[in-house]
């Protein structure tokens, strides 16, 4: 069985400032895990979050949920 490697993906919302962050997506139906990490430190830590709450957070995002303004 080959392991499936995480595809990091940068928003294209980005404005290449460099306080990104990276998903890979690829990995939610798979493992049900999304890995998120700094874009700066490819090296770095990854915080892996469950498919579940990454859409959650999705969800509220879209929908004006943290908005601050």
């Amino acid at each position: 069985m080959k392991t499936e490697s995480p595809r990091w993906f940068t928003s294209s919302y980005s404005d290449n400032g460099g306080n990104c962050v990276e998903v890979a997506a690829n990995l939610a139906s798979s493992r049900g895990v999304v890995p998120v990490r700094d874009s700066k430190v490819m090296g770095g830590p990854v915080v892996t979050v469950p498919a579940s709450a990454f859409a959650a957070f999705v969800v509220g995002v879209q929908g004006g949920t943290f908005d601050t303004v």
